[in-house]
């Protein structure tokens, strides 16, 4: 009877030891994962500056190419619609050979 009694005893120490192990547990590995979230929020918050930076210096560089573009169609522009009006009116039609006779 008495080992009964002793063996309870000993049983609901070890459950209550492995509970208390489990919520030790999960307390450190929510504190381990909001360090591990800060961090990363740290990490992303510093990087994605560096991201903006360039992207607001590729922006820039692709308004100065469009530019060039724009400006090199300007300059040329009377000269291509001289040539294509040209090629238009300017047709000098020939006869086709006839084969075989």
């Amino acid at each position: 009877m008495a080992e009964r009694e002793a063996s309870k005893i000993v049983q609901k120490v070890r459950t209550k030891r492995v509970r208390e192990a489990r919520d030790e547990a999960r307390k450190e590995i929510a504190d381990y994962k909001a360090t591990k979230e800060g961090e990363f929020k740290k990490f992303e918050a510093e990087h994605s500056k560096g991201n903006e930076a360039a992207e607001a210096e590729a922006s820039k560089e692709a308004d100065r190419q469009i530019k060039t573009i724009k400006e090199a169609g300007a300059k040329g522009q009377a000269g291509v619609v001289k040539n294509l009006l040209g090629a238009v009116f300017d047709v000098k039609p020939v006869a086709p050979l006839r084969e075989g006779h």
